[in-house]
């Protein structure tokens, strides 16, 4: 029996994976930055421009729109997965499943979307390339690092496609069993700290006790009270009983335990700098907290170069491709209707989280911490797509993993002359600037 991807090769060599020139029809960098910031909070979008205008790396982290609109001008092979979207290295990480545990998965959805494979797969590859870059590596271990990703893709698609459907599905990265990886020792002491925390400890350090209640504590520009969220306060419980009902049932009567206390708006990453995004603070009859993200979701960057969502709710669509993708997700990670007119999913705030800091990592540790991701991706594309045939397109030689060095590289060159074009921008007066 033919395997379909085998012959899509004819159509689309490997080896063309490798390529990329801008597109004559690719809008001007300041026009794309513009267009992005569409719909966003006016007074954090200097903020946004500061975070974004650290590094070429941290540009890129902002900037998923643009690669999207850049891989939509080249051929793809038409097999889709559920795609995460903006998926570069610093959006995998660790953090507790419901039983406790810490593995390691993608964390950031807000863009998934079904989507061509390759397009995950060479966002993350140049990611890797503009770490190497940034932490000042050789330009071979730069484009080793996007290599490294490829090949760990391709054996791990290879394998994962030919699993049974349940033990895929039931596969998950256990951070303690990362034994024989260069980046377990590196996690250790996170992990360490990770098994320690708890939300109880959490409210000692964002919340203060006032006047019999507790409230979350103002650090602007960063969290902060707004007055228009005052005014909001009153929607607040009928917006969280909305929430309730996208919720399992047993999750929904745990959920019910709690009642709203406080809230108050967050600043947070790079890309989502300008979007709202609120932290709740709830308590129980015990005294105990929980803390929920509030974040607002918007359209997919990808959405206008596949197709439409299924989904009218933007904060389902986040929601509904966090679980397919994950091997484990948040016990109260839904969405709500109701708040301002906008759409919003929300999840608990630092689970258990684990963000390794890989802008310091070595050639070492990036070179494992590349394999490790890659290795992550092929295991959710497995799960949401024809993996089968996604193997049968790369096949078994290294041809594709050099094909996406080369493209990891050039795209690379191009973020950069992105980055040289924004701070000029900004130089001159046409984005406004704040660090923070």
């Amino acid at each position: 029996m033919n395997n379909p991807g085998k012959d899509i090769r004819t159509k689309l060599p490997r080896t063309d994976q490798g390529q990329y020139t801008p597109s004559p029809q690719r809008p001007s960098l300041l026009a794309s930055i513009r267009q992005s910031n569409e719909g966003r909070v006016k007074t954090l979008i200097p903020i946004r421009h500061g975070r974004m205008s650290a590094s070429p790396f941290a540009f890129y982290r902002g900037s998923a729109g643009i690669m999207a609109q850049d891989l939509s001008y080249f051929p793809h092979t038409n097999m889709k997965v559920q795609a995460i979207g903006d998926c570069h290295l610093m959006n995998f990480g660790g953090f507790a499943t419901p039983e406790r545990t810490i593995i390691f998965d993608a964390n950031d959805f807000d863009e998934t979307l079904p989507a061509p494979w390759e397009w995950d797969l060479k966002r993350l590859a140049t990611s890797f390339v503009l770490a190497g870059r940034y932490r000042q590596l050789k330009e071979t271990d730069a484009r080793d690092m996007a290599i490294a990703v490829a090949a760990a893709y391709r054996k791990g698609v290879q394998e994962f496609s030919t699993m049974r459907t349940l033990d895929l599905w039931y596969t998950k990265f256990d951070l303690h069993a990362l034994t024989n990886t260069a980046i377990r020792p590196a996690l250790k002491a996170e992990i360490a700290a990770t098994d320690k925390e708890s939300a109880q400890k959490m409210l000692y350090k964002i919340a203060q006790h006032d006047s019999g209640h507790y409230k979350i504590i103002d650090h602007p520009p960063l969290i902060y009270h707004s007055a228009a969220l005052e005014k909001e306060k009153s929607n607040i419980r009928t917006f969280l009983e909305a929430y309730s009902r996208s919720l399992q049932e047993d999750r929904r009567h745990l959920f019910h335990k709690y009642q709203f206390v406080d809230i108050a708006l967050k600043v947070v990453g790079v890309g989502s700098v300008g979007t709202r995004c609120m932290v709740a603070l709830m308590m129980n009859d015990k005294n105990e907290s929980l803390f929920l993200q509030i974040k607002e979701a918007r359209r997919s960057v990808l959405e206008a170069f596949t197709a439409k969502s299924k989904y009218r709710h933007c904060g389902e669509r986040v929601v509904q491709g966090q679980r397919l993708v994950q091997a484990a997700s948040d016990i109260f990670l839904g969405w709500g209707y109701g708040l301002d007119g906008k759409d919003y999913y929300l999840r608990q705030l630092r689970d258990h989280k684990i963000a390794p800091d890989v802008e310091h990592f070595d050639k070492t540790l990036l070179l494992s911490y590349a394999g490790l991701c890659g290795r992550l991706l092929a295991r959710a594309h497995a799960k949401t797509g024809p993996g089968e045939s996604i193997a049968g397109y790369i096949g078994k030689s290294d041809a594709f993993d050099l094909a996406i060095g080369k493209f990891a590289v050039a795209y690379a060159d191009q973020t950069e002359k992105d980055f040289d074009a924004f701070k000029k921008a900004i130089k001159a007066g046409k984005l406004p600037i704040e660090k923070a």
